[in-house]
């Protein structure tokens, strides 16, 4: 309940009558499960009603990370990258446009994820990025390759090789504040591999980003004690006789 008089108050304090919520979902957020995803969901909207504001939710997958950055500088860069027309990672653009598409709809514009997608595609979101940032006293010339990590890194690679099975979001979070995010914005991730796909020994799972040599140090412990990759091979276990009970 507080949380959700927090998010709405904010909103009635700016007159905000339309108000899309990304409900991130996954194992190590906030909402873990889809049931109480949509729970929360129906809070939300039922609050709206109450107040009268036109409030819907986008529960948006958060098994592992979304996009391959972690960390202010890193993150900036990935995103000013899209809208300057890379087109990778995939994830990112396509959640993006599926909740810029519903806010499109909330406006009364058709096809809003189509739409959404033409305007980062022509460069007309990059255009407004950057009349935003040249609005609030930021540089008019502002590229992504500006934005650079901090200088001392190091390679989290694959010991063995085999599938993806999972990430754990809580660990990665916790590498990253070690590295110093989001106090030092040079720290952060960069995430190579995801859920699903095959890595060899000796591949590069992630780096890691940090401003000092003390604070990669004691990263790079976190991510050696407890790594955020659970990489199997597709034997899991080999059953060669039946027990009795």
């Amino acid at each position: 309940a507080q949380m959700l008089a927090s998010i709405m108050s904010k909103k009635v304090a700016m007159g905000s009558t339309h108000l899309l919520v990304d409900i991130p979902t996954g194992s190590g957020t906030k909402v873990q499960t889809l049931e109480a995803a949509k729970a929360y969901a129906r809070d939300l909207m039922d609050l709206g009603e109450r107040i009268g504001m036109h409030v819907e939710c986008a529960i948006t997958y958060a098994d592992q990370p979304i996009g391959m950055a972690i960390g202010p500088n890193l993150e900036a860069r990935e995103c000013i990258s899209i809208l300057e027309g890379e087109k990778h990672p995939s994830s990112v653009i396509e959640k993006a446009c599926e909740c810029a598409g519903i806010i499109l709809e909330m406006g009364g514009i058709p096809n809003g994820a189509a739409r959404a997608r033409e305007i980062l595609d022509s460069g007309e979101a990059h255009k407004k990025f950057m009349e935003i940032v040249v609005a609030q006293n930021g540089r008019p010339d502002l590229k992504s390759s500006d934005l650079q990590p901090g200088k001392y890194s190091y390679e989290l690679k694959a010991v063995n090789p085999g599938y993806v099975h999972s990430i754990r979001n809580k660990e990665i979070v916790n590498i990253a504040k070690v590295a110093g995010a989001p106090a030092d914005k040079g720290a952060g991730l960069m995430v190579y591999k995801k859920k699903g796909q095959r890595v060899e020994a000796g591949d590069v799972l992630m780096t890691i980003y940090a401003e000092s040599e003390a604070k990669l140090k004691r990263a790079q412990e976190a991510a050696m004690s407890n790594s955020p990759f659970d990489i199997e091979g597709m034997l899991l276990k080999r059953v060669s006789e039946v027990k009795p009970l």
